[in-house]
């Protein structure tokens, strides 16, 4: 870590080796902000000053301890690591409806306890969890939707909990995105839907609004489901 980013604010950030996590990562980078990639992939933003990697496997509730043990500085926690998986009722995919609970729900949480208190000691703190416009509900989506859903559950009680102390809790709902999650044959015969702005979300506008809601003038806003869905959610 080079001696420019000693007193920058500090961002805990998963999922930041690639899609829209890299892209948060990368965005806050580019702002100033020392960043500590959380995930259990290899680094892929290492090249840059700023920026730490720690090798976690987000399902693994010892590891996320050990490694928030050594993150207590953080002044910002992107949970961004995701996966998807489909299925409709009858042949719902229960191993990875556990994944997606375990790395969605579960490590977020793990991750918040850990670090958020320490934020709420010290009068400030943010907190950013990457939901989905389909925690509304879709065909084939139940399993992934019921997950991005409890983190606005999540997010909300918690807001709650500790507005007055100077930290938020925000969720960030993108639409259909332009990342490789599309190719993953995991979703194979559940195509995105295009939104009506015709075009897919890009990472780069989901980090823009990450961090903006990081910055000091997003102060007040607190206990939100944002979405950046290009008109997605209009009709619902």
């Amino acid at each position: 870590m080079s001696n420019e980013f000693a007193t920058a604010p500090h961002a805990v950030v998963t999922g930041s080796s690639g899609g829209i996590g890299r892209a948060i990562a990368s965005h806050l980078l580019e702002a100033g902000w020392r960043v500590s990639g959380v995930d259990l992939a290899a680094p892929t933003l290492s090249s840059h000053a700023g920026f730490t990697h720690t090798a976690v496997d987000l399902c693994d509730a010892d590891a996320i301890a050990r490694a928030a043990a050594a993150l207590q500085d953080a002044d910002a926690l992107v949970h961004a690591a995701g996966v998807l998986r489909v299925g409709e009722l009858g042949s719902l995919d229960h191993v990875g409806g556990e994944l997606m609970w375990r790395l969605h729900v579960d490590a977020a949480t793990r991750l918040a306890d850990a670090l958020v208190p320490a934020m709420a000691a010290r009068g400030r703190g943010r907190v950013v969890f990457v939901g989905s416009r389909v925690a509304q509900g879709l065909p084939g989506r139940g399993q992934y939707a019921a997950t991005k859903a409890a983190l606005i559950a999540l997010a909300r009680s918690w807001a709650a909990e500790v507005a007055a102390r100077g930290v938020t809790v925000n969720v960030v709902s993108p639409g259909a995105t332009q990342t490789s999650m599309l190719q993953d044959p995991a979703r194979a015969g559940s195509a995105p839907r295009m939104p009506p702005i015709g075009r897919l979300i890009q990472p780069g506008e989901i980090a823009a609004l990450v961090g903006f809601l990081l910055s000091p003038q997003a102060a007040a806003i607190t206990g939100q489901d944002v979405a950046i869905c290009g008109g997605s959610s209009l009709h619902r």
